[in-house]
């Protein structure tokens, strides 16, 4: 179970031994691993830095663990700092090359007429929605933003023009909203009808400024997210937009899907079998292991993986494994 949540094989194997022989000593757990005695030892250092394991005071040599629930609490703690702290260091790189960018007032270089790996200061918000509307009609494959308030009421048939022409040619829409939009009877409205449309939309607690990025190659950003009438920057800096994407990508991956319970322990449960599977996973089994374990066919155990993560709205089996841990599944 803990593999999900960043322990390496031997790591969980160590924890195991203790938890069930806290009277050995590191090389009796060694002999009873069957792994060398300096790899169980540097496993224990890894464990008690993790306050998963608790050095003996009486017997120095000797090692307890701490019950399951509470190591399993303890990790995911861990991993929510990590993912926070990675999200901080995204947010500050962004403002940074914001605030760079906007003391430069970048604008197309001569020989570069399009625009393309350059930076381009729109100076009115008309110079921005004529943009937007200009970039609606030449999306292909996507269009991803950070809608944290809602259009203005007198933009949003605007912004629902766009919306269509997008959807229309069959590229996909994406919208990220502050959580406190479903407290807003008007942006809600607007964020059901983009679900209606075919668009995917989701709310973040905290998020970035406002931006509008096409087919990871073109961005929009506002030059004041207090006020659009400051204009923005239109950005085709390709290491500047593949960096909106990440940000873009780490921000939807911890959003929540528009009607779905803010509150986790609301998902629907698994049954006794699918909570089966999750913990074989979790051990490292692969789908036709845990399939053969469970006497079931590979095709049952890759359908039934696939409904847990849509229902824990995971994008990878770690991500599943952790939210399934976090709502008490494990």
């Amino acid at each position: 179970m803990f593999g999900l949540l960043g322990l390496a094989p031997v790591q969980e194997a160590v924890y195991q031994a203790v938890h069930d022989w806290p009277q050995l000593s590191t090389g009796e757990l060694a002999a009873k691993l069957g792994l060398p005695e300096d790899e169980v030892k540097e496993a224990l250092d890894d464990l008690v830095e993790l306050r998963i394991i608790r050095t003996s005071h009486e017997r120095p040599d000797r090692h307890y663990a701490v019950d399951p629930l509470l190591a399993l609490q303890e990790l995911l703690t861990r991993e929510q700092e990590q993912m926070l702290a990675r999200y901080e260091r995204i947010m500050a790189g962004h403002t940074t090359i914001l605030r760079i960018l906007m003391a430069q007032k970048i604008r197309n270089t001569p020989d570069r007429p399009d625009g393309e790996g350059s930076a381009q200061l729109l100076v009115s918000a008309d110079a921005v929605q004529q943009r937007l509307e200009l970039l609606s009609e030449q999306a292909q494959h996507s269009v991803v933003a950070f809608m944290p308030d809602g259009p203005q009421a007198s933009k949003l048939e605007l912004w629902r023009r766009d919306a269509r022409r997008v959807l229309d040619r069959g590229a996909s829409v994406r919208v990220v909203g502050l959580t406190s939009i479903r407290e807003n009877e008007a942006a809600l409205k607007h964020a059901r009808w983009l679900a209606e449309q075919g668009s995917e939309f989701r709310t973040a607690q905290t998020m970035p400024p406002p931006m509008v990025l096409v087919d990871s190659r073109t961005a929009i950003l506002l030059a004041d997210p207090r006020d659009s009438g400051k204009g923005g920057l239109l950005i085709t800096q390709p290491a500047l937009t593949n960096f909106l994407a990440t940000l873009f990508e780490q921000v939807w991956d911890g959003a929540v899907p528009l009607g779905t319970s803010q509150h986790p322990d609301e998902i629907t449960g698994p049954s006794a079998q699918e909570r089966q599977l999750l913990m074989l996973i979790a051990q490292g089994h692969t789908d036709e292991v845990a399939a053969s374990k469970l006497s079931i066919s590979s095709r049952t155990a890759r359908r039934m993986m696939a409904s847990l993560m849509k229902r824990l709205d995971a994008r990878s089996r770690f991500e599943a494994g952790v939210r399934a841990a976090q709502n008490g599944w494990l």
